[in-house]
């Protein structure tokens, strides 16, 4: 058992930040605001992925985001794998089989396309990179490894505090506070044509992403709320999740080694005592 949880850590890493940083918290011109920490299940040494957040993210994922967005690193059969969304094979089948993958080629020496097996990854939604700047006026980014190449960095002394809070959620905050992020701009600064004013947007204050979701727009079966918050946070655990698909079993492997090295410390260190307990110093 964790003598803290992970949610007592963050309280701890936010103070100390808030220490260090100025008592105004005011950003420079063209800085972005710092990630919202959010509590996630994942989170701490100890945590886990929640299975039936990870369902509803995925589903927002292929009712919204996959029309752009990519996710080519993960295969079918990952999502019946344990430590993830966790569905049935009869579920999995009945998601590829709304996809089609070019193979080949056939005897013919043609390629042609079908429908997708458990073995395949998630076909892109546009052929290349240049049809997708075509039709979305900038790319639209994988979302295989989103959550880790979008984390933002830390200065001093967050990435010390994280080493013993075991924070590693920066990602999923950043994308978090991205999708809700979306506000009205200044009224001294001016739109530039195609682009949307979010203040946590790494690359800068304007983004060409409109904001993606809103209240309502998809029914979850399970009961859990139909917000904003509740979409982003979903999606957002699913994006860490296919970014690190075995992060339960990493933790549980880091437990037991851990452990072992307890265990064996203690065992080398009465096997010394009794060794040279008899031997005169």
């Amino acid at each position: 058992m964790a003598f803290f949880s992970s949610r007592i850590l963050k309280t701890l890493a936010a103070a100390a930040l808030a220490v260090a940083l100025p008592a105004t918290g005011a950003l420079a011109a063209g800085d972005s605001k710092a990630p919202r920490m959010q509590d996630w299940s994942f989170a701490g040494i100890f945590g886990t992925y929640d299975t039936a957040q990870l369902q509803r993210g995925f589903q927002v994922y292929t009712e919204n985001c996959s029309a752009c967005h990519a996710l080519s690193r993960i295969a079918f059969r990952n999502l019946m794998e344990p430590g993830g969304p966790e569905f049935s094979e009869a579920e999995v089948r009945a998601i590829a089989v709304n996809y089609f993958v070019t193979d080949g080629p056939d005897s013919f020496g043609e390629m042609f396309e079908r429908e997708a097996r458990l073995s395949d990854r998630f076909p892109p939604p546009f052929p290349n990179r240049e049809a997708a700047v075509a039709a979305m006026g900038a790319y639209p980014p994988d979302f295989s490894l989103l959550a880790k190449a979008r984390a933002p960095t830390r200065g001093f002394p967050g990435f010390v505090i994280d080493i013993f809070t075991g924070y590693a959620e920066n990602g999923p905050d950043y994308i978090y506070s991205l999708l809700t992020g979306y506000e009205d701009p200044p009224a001294d600064e001016e739109a530039p044509i195609g682009l949307n004013y979010n203040p946590y947007f790494i690359g800068g204050e304007w983004i060409a992403m409109a904001p993606p979701l809103f209240e309502g727009m998809h029914a979850y079966g399970d009961g859990s709320p139909e917000t904003i918050s509740q979409y982003a946070q979903d999606v957002a655990a699913f994006m860490m999740w296919a970014a690190e698909p075995h992060l339960n079993a990493r933790k549980e492997m880091g437990f037991r080694v851990l452990a072992f090295l307890v265990i064996f410390g203690g065992l080398v260190y009465m096997t010394k005592r009794r060794v040279w307990s008899a031997v005169d110093h």
